[in-house]
């Protein structure tokens, strides 16, 4: 089997001060090289607006097509959105294929996706995506109208292809629709059965796969790469009171993720909006940490989930050298080194609100029946039969505290 040719790429940047451009398509080169391709030069042009025709300036642009040639470049990645027709004109000036930062992450997002639900997601975005350039890229036969001599082929595969892509469009939404009715009625029945879920959340690249894999033993593919998680893993755990957890694993978000995407994962990102506690996961040996950490959260508050108890998890903790403060929602743990694990455990009991108690029961025999509701609705952890009755040490649901005071062992 033929081995696939690593892409050559350029990444290309107009620095018009909306954001740090430097650490942007830094990267903008770490997601080039999740995809496959190789990085052989930058091109950054200081700008007060956006060309609207290319992006960069002429003389950037005659500049670029001289380094396509003498680099022998195979690929142009802009580190903004492109329209269909700046992309038409840089690939007629440069004779290179070329495409943007969000194509760039869908790209990505396709390769990784491995449930159906994922792939639906990763569709729909593309097609979305899609649908406003191939009408940009159709513009000139759209002009054409009707009448003799114009009347062709052209015309009439743009249109099949628009109405082929919106239909397309309609199914996925449809199907990802019912799929995320059945995850609603998932979360329903969690609620009802009393069982508490923790989000893994944070940037992409910070460890959670990692950590998920050490508190759960989930099996889930842990890289170092960008997005090497799309699909949510859900697995549970038991706390040190006892309690136990759900712990689902989402995707890592990213400084600007396209809003395409945003709307796509939607029902994936929505676990951590209905989450009862959030697991923060940062890189701190990562220098731009602070300010990613605060895309996460800024992310989490879009969704909703502003509101919900957070415990920080400082990951990587044995690539530094420096001493950071913690407290009791504040952990540093090495997820790779399995270094400061019961601590994070501690600290996940303490900010998860509670909605059971551990409870020492003394039941009369003619009450035995309460176990077998202790067990539906908490969790048993010994039972003794002595003498004046039944002694029970359980996890007593919310609901039944006020019932079992009057058995409670002070």
């Amino acid at each position: 089997m033929q081995e696939k040719e690593i892409e050559k790429a350029i990444l290309v940047s107009a620095d018009i001060g909306e954001y740090d451009c430097d650490t942007s398509v830094d990267e903008l080169s770490e997601l080039a090289q999740t995809a496959g391709a190789e990085e052989i030069a930058r091109v950054i042009q200081k700008r007060e607006a956006y060309e609207p025709a290319t992006v960069i300036g002429e003389g950037k642009l005659t500049e670029l097509c001289e380094l396509c040639q003498n680099l022998g470049a195979t690929l142009l990645i802009f580190d903004c959105e492109l329209t269909a027709a700046q992309i038409r004109n840089i690939e007629n000036a440069t004779d290179v294929r070329t495409i943007d930062r969000t194509m760039l992450i869908l790209d990505i997002f396709a390769a990784r996706a491995r449930s159906s639900e994922g792939k639906l997601q990763v569709e729909l975005a593309q097609l979305k995506y899609r649908l406003p350039r191939l009408m940009g890229v159709g513009a000139s036969l759209d002009k054409l109208g009707g009448g003799i001599g114009t009347r062709g082929p052209g015309e009439t595969q743009l249109e099949t292809d628009r109405r082929h892509i919106r239909r397309r469009i309609d199914k996925l939404s449809a199907e990802l629709r019912e799929l995320e009715q059945r995850r609603s009625f998932s979360r329903e029945r969690r609620r009802k059965d009393s069982v508490q879920v923790g989000a893994i959340v944070g940037y992409t690249n910070a460890g959670k796969s990692t950590l998920l894999n050490l508190l759960t033993g989930a099996g889930v593919l842990a890289e170092n790469k960008l997005f090497a998680t799309l699909d949510p893993t859900a697995r549970a755990i038991e706390l040190p009171d006892g309690r136990s957890l759900l712990l689902v694993d989402t995707v890592g978000l990213i400084r600007r993720l396209p809003h395409h995407l945003v709307e796509a994962f939607k029902s994936t990102l929505e676990e951590a909006a209905n989450a009862d506690i959030i697991i923060h996961v940062c890189d701190v040996s990562d220098p731009d940490a602070a300010e990613k950490a605060d895309v996460t959260l800024k992310t989490l508050a879009e969704l909703g989930a502003a509101e919900i108890p957070v415990v920080t998890v400082l990951n990587k903790c044995d690539k530094i050298t420096e001493n950071i403060p913690t407290d009791d929602k504040t952990v540093k743990i090495s997820a790779l080194k399995n270094e400061g694990i019961d601590t994070l455990l501690s600290a996940i009991a303490k900010n998860l609100p509670q909605t059971s108690h551990r409870m020492k029961l003394l039941l009369p025999y003619d009450k035995a029946g309460i176990t077998a509701k202790l067990r539906e609705n908490g969790k048993v952890f010994s039972e003794n039969y002595v003498e004046n009755g039944i002694e029970v040490d359980a996890l007593v649901d919310q609901m039944l505290i006020k019932q079992m005071t009057e058995y409670e062992v002070k």
